[in-house]
């Protein structure tokens, strides 16, 4: 007797997680539609529908927005090394990061806006290509005082392949 309310225990246990895992899944398909839906926004090049993933320019402002339009950066003392720094360029140059697409394609994954938005949150402090663009960007701004769209220009030519 003892072996059957086990084993029925058992199956009911089986049965939750399997109902657990499907609303699982679906809620993940429903989220990864909607930050795909964010992703192909209008501030989307490549609208060939025919263009692979790879050759469309990922999400960013074509017009530049009012720095108090875009959100806070997460503060810069709080990470190391190159990071830090990258994340001290988010703060000083927020606006012309924000007219840069960051080709870690985190506009697919996270909904991502911009580069910019990499600095909201911790996302940058462990991805390469994004504090490598921000810190490009912020030489070429401070050092060979390009615009912000000469600056995305460079960026594509040399993170789009």
């Amino acid at each position: 007797m003892k072996k059957n309310w086990l084993l029925i225990g058992g199956i009911v246990l089986l049965l939750l997680a399997a109902v657990l895992m499907i609303n699982s899944t679906q809620n993940n398909q429903s989220n990864s539609t909607a930050t795909n839906t964010v992703a192909t926004a209008p501030h989307h090049h490549g609208t060939d529908p025919a263009a692979s993933s790879a050759e469309t320019m990922p999400a960013h402002f074509e017009v530049a927005p009012s720095k108090s339009a875009l959100g806070p950066t997460l503060d810069p003392e709080k990470f190391f090394g190159s990071a830090r720094d990258a994340y001290r360029a988010a703060r000083e140059i927020p606006v012309t990061l924000a007219q840069l697409p960051c080709y870690c394609h985190c506009d697919r994954e996270f909904g991502h806006k911009s580069l910019h938005s990499c600095f909201e949150d911790d996302h940058a402090a462990h991805c390469a290509v994004c504090v490598n663009e921000a810190l490009l960007a912020l030489k070429l701004e401070k050092e060979q005082k390009m615009t912000p769209a000469q600056i995305r220009e460079t960026i594509v030519a040399q993170y789009s392949h």
